[in-house]
């Protein structure tokens, strides 16, 4: 997609929800409780590796402008109401040459260049009977078994087919099977594929309860890429106010195994993991730990978020085969100290115990920083700005620095 042919961002969602807008009997709620934004995201990164060049680069830089438009209806009146929500994803190359690919930002040509622009249009459509509703199309799927990744110009988003109920108080249940993914620096829809193996449908279902005043959930999620990996996640959280504090946890158990045909080969990976949080004031410590065990790395969906383990971080997820590792991080909200708006955040994560490149004992470290900024006020409120600063150093693979600066505003159209 150029920008010689691409629709404007604000006509296409304009035009996509007139297209099917019902008749003025029905539409109320379909158009009063619609939302429309448009989010403009200006994304700088920059990572240099320290001790080794990939693929003869001393660097990976690009600079992006991004627009995000996201178009969602309410629903038609009646017993079954319809409606619609459109994702349109634009982002421009600012800067980025062919000596430094490797940011992810924007695709890259066979010849090594990165592209100038990129975008897709993503649509679903949705209906919703009591408080049960299905979601046929293409959007930025977030769950705890699969989770889309939102950490460059444009987010990841997946084509499927998902039910999601709430009819028992406390209780979802979710449902459903996706079949294309369309990663954060790509324009296209690729098959469903794990390692670069593709499979066929990636089918899932779970359940979350919450109870004791929402202050615990307890999670379970059974997903399968077909002929290709299966997965079970359980997940427990609980959050308890003593005193002054709010203590929370997060505890977690992951089993994934091989899959019919069998495509990647025999896989085994079980990760045990559990964070631990205390909050007072403007201040949160936490620590977490993760191990892994089996032949294989974590198993998530090419292009997916590792959000689901607690030590995912911005530059790894410390998720090689048999890797344990620990994390220890501090927030503090500025508004304590008359900022508000202004947020820091600091950790530190060590993993050893790695089995890769021919060892069983490798080791490695990160330390991350986000300061980050959203303007409270004035014409300009809600303009967010974040600096992430990374390391990350290890005995197999690259040593890293790094810096991003993000700048995300969003604007409501309707």
């Amino acid at each position: 997609m150029t920008a010689r042919n691409i629709i404007p961002l604000a006509l296409l969602g304009s035009t996509a929800l007139a297209l099917v807008m019902p008749t003025a009997t029905h539409a109320a709620g379909f158009v009063d409780d619609a939302k429309v934004t448009l989010g403009l995201r200006n994304y700088y990164f920059n990572r240099n590796f320290l001790n080794q060049t990939q693929g003869g680069q001393g660097q990976a830089e690009g600079w992006t402008q991004s627009f995000i438009l996201d178009a969602r209806s309410g629903y038609t009146e009646g017993t079954v109401g319809f409606g619609l929500d459109v994702l349109g994803l634009y982002s421009v190359k600012l800067d980025g040459g062919r000596g430094t690919t490797g940011s992810q930002l924007t695709p890259v040509h066979d010849d090594g260049r990165q592209a100038d622009d990129f975008g897709r249009t993503a649509v679903a459509a949705k209906a919703k009977i009591s408080k049960t509703e299905l979601k046929v199309g293409e959007w930025f799927a977030v769950l705890p078994i699969l989770r889309a990744d939102d950490g460059r110009s444009l987010p990841q988003t997946f084509q499927g087919a998902q039910i999601t109920s709430n009819e028992i108080d406390g209780l979802t249940l979710y449902g459903g099977q996706f079949w294309k993914n369309s990663q954060r620096n790509d324009a296209s829809r690729e098959e469903m594929s794990f390692g670069g193996v593709e499979g066929d449908d990636f089918n899932f279902g779970g359940g979350e309860y919450r109870f004791n005043g929402n202050n615990t959930m307890v999670g379970v999620w059974h997903a399968r890429l077909e002929d290709v990996y299966k997965q079970s996640y359980v997940q427990l959280t609980h959050s308890q106010p003593v005193g002054d504090w709010v203590l929370g946890a997060n505890l977690g158990y992951v089993n994934g195994k091989e899959e019919g045909a069998a495509k990647a080969g025999d896989l085994d990976n079980k990760v045990y993991q559990g964070a631990l949080s205390a909050k007072r004031g403007n201040n949160t410590f936490t620590v977490t730990y993760q191990k892994l065990s089996g032949d294989t790395k974590f198993m998530r969906i090419d292009g997916a978020s590792g959000g689901t383990l607690v030590n995912d971080g911005f530059t790894n997820a410390f998720d090689a085969p048999e890797e344990r590792s620990w994390q220890v991080r501090h927030d503090y909200n500025f508004a304590g100290l008359g900022i508000p708006g202004l947020t820091l955040m600091n950790r530190y994560t060590s993993g050893s115990n790695i089995h890769t490149g021919g060892r069983t004992d490798a080791e490695e470290w990160s330390r991350e920083s986000e300061l980050a900024y959203t303007i409270q006020e004035g014409t300009l409120k809600n303009l967010n700005v974040r600096w992430r600063n990374s390391n990350l150093r290890r005995d197999v693979g690259a040593d890293l620095h790094e810096n991003r600066l993000i700048i995300n505003y969003p604007l409501s159209i309707l």
